[in-house]
């Protein structure tokens, strides 16, 4: 399965998206990305298997993943982070070229402050493609939609209990390896 992925390997990732070693330490390797994934779980720093999954997936991908995630923790998320997810879902969910409402432009100029607001603005990013869209979302130019989508992850762990956290981390970074293995999967029979 690895071999079908879209980094083939960690270094591959890095190669394709440079600014993944500005939100990670660890150093890439010729490991199989789903390999150097679960090492990075394992490791020291377990949360930067967080940040590889965020650019390993597609950003459609990612997004769908974060969403996922913070879906997991509605409990710790107010009113207005439930909000945010249910736009998010909105917008993953419709195809591609349609665009997306007033309220995602909006979500994406806003400065993200929690967990979900990163994610929305990860979607807004993903998505923009009018002019009024590239206005709402000129900030975040400086950066792909993995670093939001990473942030958004990383925040809500940031809110899970210490004596859970790992076992949260864990879920999530499984999750990711799965819908990384499913691209694969999709990618590879589209291409029959």
């Amino acid at each position: 399965m690895a071999n079908e992925l879209r980094f083939k390997t960690a270094r591959d990732l890095f190669m394709a998206c440079p600014a993944v070693a500005g939100d990670m330490v660890a150093p890439p390797t010729e490991q199989p990305s789903i390999e150097f994934c679960r090492a990075l779980l394992a490791g020291r720093v377990p949360e930067e298997a967080v940040t590889f999954c965020a650019y390993l997936l597609p950003e459609r991908a990612a997004v769908w993943w974060a969403h996922e995630c913070l879906t997991q923790l509605t409990d710790l998320l107010d009113s207005g982070d439930q909000e945010l997810l249910a736009l998010v879902h909105e917008l993953v969910s419709q195809p591609y070229g349609h665009h997306h409402g007033a309220e995602v432009s909006r979500a994406a100029a806003m400065p993200p402050t929690t967990p979900a607001a990163w994610i929305a603005l990860a979607a807004g990013w993903r998505g923009s493609g009018t002019d009024t869209d590239m206005a709402a979302a000129s900030h975040l130019q400086s950066f792909p939609a993995a670093h939001a989508v990473n942030a958004g992850v990383l925040a809500g762990l940031a809110r899970v209990a210490l004596a859970d956290r790992f076992s949260v981390l864990s879920a999530f970074v499984e999750m990711g390896i799965q819908m990384a293995e499913i691209e694969a999967l999709h990618q590879s029979a589209d291409a029959y």
